[in-house]
């Protein structure tokens, strides 16, 4: 029987490793064709917790800072210019000391976004340089207007 990575065995299969007391691990593993580690911890799981199931196959963890989402949102909303090193600093003078990529990805999670100030004034917010001129016959040089009949090319 193969086992791949992420699959539990059968509950059949379980019944019949577990229904084997009188042998040894290696003996029932290599009649049944699994593992000798499956076999001890399937008859561990059964002494320590009576548990002769499969257990539940989860692999998403609790985001860190679950407890501090609220406060968190409020913070950025109260102070929306504030660094991802401002929001831990402030979270270290609770106690909680994270690396600055949690704090980014707790952030992102929440689908909040730190806004910076603008760093000059309004009116410095003018054009500097002058437009672009358009594209067409007219814009290009040397071209010749539709209105004049004589050539300046040579022909």
């Amino acid at each position: 029987m193969a086992w791949r990575r992420g699959q539990t065995y059968s509950q059949d299969l379980r019944d019949r490793v577990l229904a084997a007391n009188d042998e040894s691990a290696r003996e029932v593993a290599e009649r049944l064709d699994v593992s000798v580690s499956y076999v001890v911890k399937a008859r561990q799981r059964r002494d320590r917790s009576g548990r002769i199931t499969a257990g539940p196959e989860s692999f998403a963890r609790r985001p860190m800072l679950a407890d501090y989402h609220d406060a968190i949102s409020q913070r950025v909303r109260e102070q929306s210019d504030g660094t991802l090193e401002d929001l831990r600093a402030w979270l270290a003078r609770s106690g909680v000391s994270i690396s600055l990529g949690t704090m980014w990805n707790t952030v992102r999670r929440l689908g909040l976004t730190l806004k910076k100030r603008p760093s000059r004034r309004v009116s410095g917010r003018a054009r500097t340089l002058p437009r672009r001129a358009g594209s067409g016959p007219s814009c290009k040089p040397g071209s010749i207007s539709a209105g004049s009949s004589s050539s300046t090319r040579p022909g």
